[in-house]
């Protein structure tokens, strides 16, 4: 399999990351939506990251929906979804809340890098600055001692930890670390492990 789209993007980061702890081979092509538009479009031409080019030459696209397809190919004991329905439910929640932190961090990202500061509509950017914070909040509230849902990193300590990496890359005077404690002990953890490692933040 293939895996095309840039490291510093979380929703690339958590597909290599869940691949590697799926033990799934997969090769990773290092191309930018900006800067290798010709060559991503030429692979997936709606040039969305992360695409996946299967080993039957399917292209799949949306972080969420290539790890799904990943989940199925994994054998068993090896999947990142707890199996209790409490869990999964509790799981699917920080995950949706790790990927609402990200997209807002996005949204942030793009509004300071890619709109005239003339054309900024500061009522809309400190709404989504509020939504960034409540949803780190959430997010603390949930983490304990250990893995959020189980005795090994599942994809919710995937999401929420590289989504946590990646806002703190992009808007660190925003969130900062200390204000989010177990949040940033997480991801240090997170961070440490091998998969993680092999997969490291490019931004």
């Amino acid at each position: 399999m293939r895996l095309i789209g840039m490291l510093d993007s979380p929703y690339v980061r958590r597909v290599a990351v869940s691949l590697t702890l799926l033990d799934l081979p997969f090769t990773h092509e290092s191309l930018s939506v900006f800067r290798h538009y010709d060559a991503f479009a030429a692979i997936n031409p709606v040039v969305k990251a992360p695409t996946l080019v299967t080993d039957d030459g399917l292209v799949l696209m949306d972080s969420t929906l290539i790890i799904a397809h990943a989940e199925r190919m994994a054998v068993p004991g090896r999947s990142l979804e707890p199996a209790a329905i409490a869990d999964h439910a509790r799981g699917q929640r920080v995950v949706g809340l790790a990927l609402a932190a990200c997209e807002k961090t996005v949204q942030i990202v793009y509004e300071h890098q890619l709109r005239p500061e003339e054309k900024r509509h500061q009522p809309w950017l400190d709404r989504v600055h509020g939504q960034l914070m409540e949803a780190y909040r959430l997010l603390e509230a949930e983490i304990g001692d250990g893995w959020l849902v189980g005795e090994r990193p599942m994809q919710a300590d995937i999401t929420a930890s590289i989504a946590f990496t990646f806002t703190r890359n992009m808007l660190p005077d925003i969130v900062a670390a200390e204000a989010f404690p177990k949040l940033a002990a997480l991801t240090a953890r997170a961070e440490a492990l091998p998969a993680f490692k092999a997969s490291p933040y490019d931004g």
